[in-house]
């Protein structure tokens, strides 16, 4: 599933163009976007052009609201389908983006409530109650056809009002929480509110006093103004498990000016980067957020890095001959949820696999001392969890390393010395069109499982240790045949021959059958003599830990370094219990995540300090 980002804009900053390109920027990388379009400059204009007057109330804080009566949403409406929604088209299709518009109250796509009836006070300053003003809030999202015109369009751009569930007019709704309310329903992985200031200030006078990072309840204080329902707007989206963040001015480009709010705050200072980095959503092909939140901590913690090429995180400290490199990755797998901080316990997407590692990887980065002749690098890898590996790769082939450690999760007592490989099928067979009933008949299916398990017995044969598992399957019906295609994926002991396996597997096809390797990485594993598993025992005596040393049965990036490196030391560390790995309660102890630190900027220390081999 594509990314899918909210982003809300008023029409000040549609109207300065610059933002289009940044949505189409989006849609290159392969997001979905659904905007939502604010219109307050869009009704000025549809208002003067009719010669209508914008009716206001004043309420008894001061403020002065639009004022929408019954007869009043016809003519909103037009504003938006008349003046800022092909402004809004016009602009994205320019940059040859596809478009699709609409008031979120055409065909029930948004409902909402109405509110109560609202305390005014008239020109004569007495106070009155407005019982027909036609504002609510969003309430029920029509997420099945949404996800449908997601799919078909690049972008989908939704503007107030919405439908009231209870009939009668369309109801007026603030623009920013329509978004929070979307990116709920919806299950965003980011909400974008953009605003034309630096994210909020905590001083208006001051245009550089942007607040960086807030929590529920922190940020009201600095609000006023239409600034205070962005802040109610990315308070509520808390809710769901989207990023949110106030963006500006005028601009989602320069996180220097974005007001980011987080759900929880750390129980402690130093467990503040991890909580963050477990809550920028990061699912494979997504990574682009987090990699970008991790360069500016590491700028701010006087650590040289930058996003490469391939998209992966990289920092750097030092540029010695002696080279050490901290290889974690970036990536999560699908459904997230939020994430939340429950005593010790950090519950959240990926902070076991692998970002609790990753985190390690920098602070040890931020406090190590670095020798003249030495150089630490940290590489946060994307697509990791998918069969591209295509930041690992990157980094193998351009960051060469004395010896490198993985960031996997072992617990903070283990040490993983190696791993199975990956040996990944594609099979399909095909059988000639035919009632499945007649006299020998054999099915697309049946063919499939049939040769499916005679591969397996084959390549089994070659190695005993492998374990083999059919990861996908689907059919497909053609006017002349049927097809079934399969994957079929084995893990294989590090000593495994692959080239074995490959004939063994290959053997199978025939007529009808067809077998395609889609994936070949042979597994690895190191001995316990190299100075950098002595580097870690050293520390983990230092930290009073018996450790254990294993081999796993999974596949990791260090798999994909031992394609061509040859005689570099590695190992896999960092904390968690990876039976949580891919789990719905999947979740880090701060105590587990300490520890494996402070082991970590040990043995660090201790490769430094007894040479590179």
């Amino acid at each position: 599933m594509k990314p899918l980002y909210v982003v809300k804009v008023g029409s000040a900053t549609l109207d300065r163009g610059d933002i289009h390109a940044e949505l189409a920027e989006l849609v290159g990388r392969g997001a979905r976007v659904l905007l939502v379009s604010g219109g307050a400059v869009g009704i000025e204009r549809h208002y003067a052009a009719i010669g209508r007057a914008m009716p206001e109330l004043r309420l008894a804080n001061g403020d002065a609201v639009r004022y929408c009566p019954p007869e009043e949403m016809a003519h909103l409406v037009d504003a938006y389908e008349r003046v800022t929604l092909p402004a809004v088209e016009q602009g994205l299709r320019a940059l040859g983006v596809s478009v699709f518009t609409a008031v979120a109250a055409r065909g029930g796509l948004v409902s909402g409530r109405a509110n109560r009836p609202l305390k005014a006070v008239t020109a004569s300053g007495k106070a009155t109650v407005v019982r027909d003003h036609r504002a609510g809030v969003p309430t029920e999202v029509d997420t099945v056809r949404l996800n449908a015109l997601l799919d078909a369009y690049d972008v989908v751009c939704l503007s107030p009002p919405v439908r009231d569930e209870a009939g009668g007019a369309p109801l007026n709704v603030d623009a920013d929480v329509l978004a929070a309310a979307l990116s709920n329903a919806l299950d965003a992985d980011h909400l974008r509110l953009v605003t034309g200031t630096a994210g909020l200030l905590t001083d208006p006078k001051d245009p550089a006093s942007t607040l960086r990072h807030a929590h529920p309840g922190e940020a009201g204080q600095y609000a006023g103004g239409r600034m205070r329902q962005k802040v109610r707007a990315a308070e509520l989206a808390l809710d769901g498990a989207a990023d949110v963040a106030i963006t500006g001015p005028h601009t989602m480009a320069d996180p220097s000016g974005w007001t980011r709010f987080w759900r929880t705050p750390a129980p402690e200072p130093d467990l503040t980067l991890l909580g963050r980095a477990v809550g920028v959503p990061s699912v494979s092909g997504d990574e682009r957020e987090l990699a970008a939140y991790l360069v500016q901590w590491c700028a701010e913690h006087g650590i040289e890095a930058r996003i490469d090429e391939a998209g992966n995180l990289v920092a750097t400290r030092g540029d010695g001959i002696r080279r050490l490199l901290l290889l974690g990755h970036l990536d999560t797998v699908p459904h997230r949820w939020p994430v939340e901080w429950r005593g010790g316990e950090l519950h959240g997407r990926g902070s076991v696999d692998a970002k609790g590692s990753l985190v390690n990887f920098l602070q040890v980065l931020a406090e190590a001392e670095v020798p003249e002749d030495g150089q630490l690098r940290v590489v946060g890898a994307v697509e990791e969890e998918i069969s591209s590996s295509k930041g690992a790769f990157h980094a193998r082939d351009h960051y060469p390393a004395d010896a490198v450690v993985i960031g996997e999760p072992s617990g903070a007592r283990k040490l993983t010395l190696g791993y199975f490989g990956l040996f990944k099928l594609r099979v399909t067979a095909e059988v000639a069109s035919g009632h499945s009933a007649g006299m020998d008949a054999v099915s697309a299916p049946d063919a499939l499982i049939r040769v499916l398990e005679d591969i397996r017995a084959s390549v089994e044969k070659e190695a005993s240790d492998a374990l083999s598992a059919v990861i996908d399957i689907r059919c497909e019906t053609g006017p002349a045949s049927h097809r079934a295609v399969g994957v079929l994926n084995f893990r294989v002991p590090p000593l495994a021959d692959l080239a074995a396996l490959k004939d063994a597997a290959l053997g199978h096809a025939r007529e009808g059958v067809a077998v395609e390797v889609l994936r070949a990485t042979p597994g690895h594993a190191g001995p316990r003599t190299t100075p950098l598993v002595k580097a870690f025992t050293r520390a983990f005596g230092q930290a009073d830990i018996r450790p254990t040393y294993v081999v796993k049965k999974g596949t990791s990036d260090m798999n994909t370094l031992a394609t061509t490196w040859r005689d570099v030391p590695m190992v896999a560390y960092g904390p968690g219990d990876s039976a949580l790995d891919h789990t719905d309660v999947e979740h880090l102890t701060a105590e587990d995540h300490r520890l494996a630190r402070t082991v970590l900027a040990d043995a660090v220390r201790r490769w430094f300090e007894g040479g590179a081999r």
